[in-house]
């Protein structure tokens, strides 16, 4: 993925605009870590709040620079449109080990960050895609972090959103060690679902919904004035894994499952088998298979990429970035290996850092790991194709023009 001296990437798309810059300073990535841990948007009542309302006269640097209108041909609306639970997540590093019974350990890693549907948002804004949020925040600290980090920090619209008076928001407290994590979460119920803040769905390319629950109205919709509905679902606690969470892939046009959860859920023995069954049922499927890649089926079309060969600190929301970048490449309309490819290398280089959802890249980050020498050459003739995308602004940058947002409070 070596940038050529002289690049082919100066378009006037608007996709490679979007992407933005990193130009900022490493002293700005830290006022961020700091500035997002106060201030925010104070809620005076239930209803929709507007980013900017109450916002502090500081505002947090942006880790990704200027990002652009993304990826369509310019005019109104978005790329793509969400709903979901925004968890402010807590993630412990640099742990000996998980604690034992009766017992505490001591760590000097602490990270923080949006949680939940918030880190798919995340990756495709670093990414250059024009990102909706409907969600709710509480209105404690927590909910203003969250807030502002989202609609300041992260540019995600969050004018289908709201502040909820009294009601506390989500917590994830994820413990990473030994390349995995385990975590535990104190949510409690709101009377609000958050498929009910989208009374009219924004004009969007594409939505995401979670199928662990049937398809929102507003999803068919969209669907029906065109959008494409990207699907994906999470773990089954009751481990029961019925068909009939299937049977919603008839308004899916693409699924993401990984793959535990599509060999459970088709009753099949390898992924490969899975990808089978589920591509009879739903245009566009891809399975991941974590540190070995990716395999997808589209019609009769199959494609199998392997993952970015990087030592993995932290998987946490590397499923989610996968996905953003597999949305991405699809809008930018690549061919199913590359889709994979690219949703590979973003998902990898995520996971070299501790910070779950702050750990998405930005295009400065994957300029600088193709100069990086990080992977042998050969490694990286595969993403050759990415270049060309790529801001010319960010090229023959170097590594260290990549700032990041650290996420701990401070």
């Amino acid at each position: 993925m070596t940038a050529p001296a002289k690049t082919s990437g100066k378009t006037g798309e608007t996709a490679d605009k979007a992407s933005g810059t990193t130009g900022e300073t490493a002293d700005k990535a830290s006022d961020t870590a700091s500035g997002t841990a106060s201030g925010g948007t104070s809620a005076g009542t239930a209803g929709k709040a507007s980013s900017g309302a109450g916002a502090p006269e500081h505002t947090p640097a942006d880790p990704c620079g200027e990002r652009g209108p993304g990826v369509g041909t310019g005019g109104g609306g978005l790329d793509v449109f969400l709903t979901g639970q925004v968890f402010m997540d807590m993630i412990f590093t640099g742990l000996p080990g998980l604690p034992p019974p009766g017992t505490e350990l001591v760590t000097d890693g602490l990270g923080s960050a949006p949680g939940g549907i918030a880190n798919i948002a995340v990756a495709m804004s670093r990414l250059g895609l024009r990102t909706g949020l409907a969600a709710a925040f509480g209105d404690d600290m927590f909910g203003a972090y969250l807030w502002r980090t989202l609609a300041e920090q992260e540019s995600v619209d969050l004018s289908s959103s709201l502040r909820v008076p009294g009601w506390p928001t989500p917590v994830t407290v994820s413990l990473a060690y030994d390349a995995d994590r385990s975590m535990v979460t104190y949510t409690r119920p709101l009377d609000v679902p958050a498929d009910s803040l989208v009374a009219e769905p924004p004009t969007a390319r594409t939505c995401f919904v979670d199928i662990d629950r049937p398809v929102p109205d507003w999803a068919l919709a969209a669907r029906a004035n065109g959008s494409l509905v990207f699907a994906d679902l999470g773990w089954d606690p009751t481990e029961t894994w019925a068909g009939h969470v299937l049977d919603r892939l008839d308004d899916v046009d693409v699924f993401l499952p990984n793959a535990v959860e599509a060999m459970a859920y088709t009753r099949t023995a390898t992924p490969e088998a899975a990808l089978d069954v589920l591509a009879g049922r739903v245009g566009t499927v891809v399975v991941k298979l974590g540190s070995r890649g990716a395999i997808a089926a589209s019609g009769s079309e199959r494609a199998a990429a392997s993952a970015l060969p990087v030592e993995a600190l932290d998987p946490t929301g590397a499923g989610d970035v996968f996905a953003a970048g597999f949305v991405f490449a699809t809008l930018k309309g690549w061919p199913l290996q590359q889709r994979l490819q690219f949703a590979n290398l973003v998902a990898g280089l995520s996971v070299r850092h501790h910070s779950g959802s702050l750990g998405a890249p930005c295009w400065g980050e994957i300029a600088a790991f193709g100069e990086s020498g990080e992977v042998p050459a050969e490694d990286l003739e595969q993403y050759a194709f990415v270049v060309p995308h790529i801001p010319e602004a960010e090229i023959g940058r170097g590594p260290d023009s990549v700032t990041r947002a650290e996420p701990t409070l401070r």
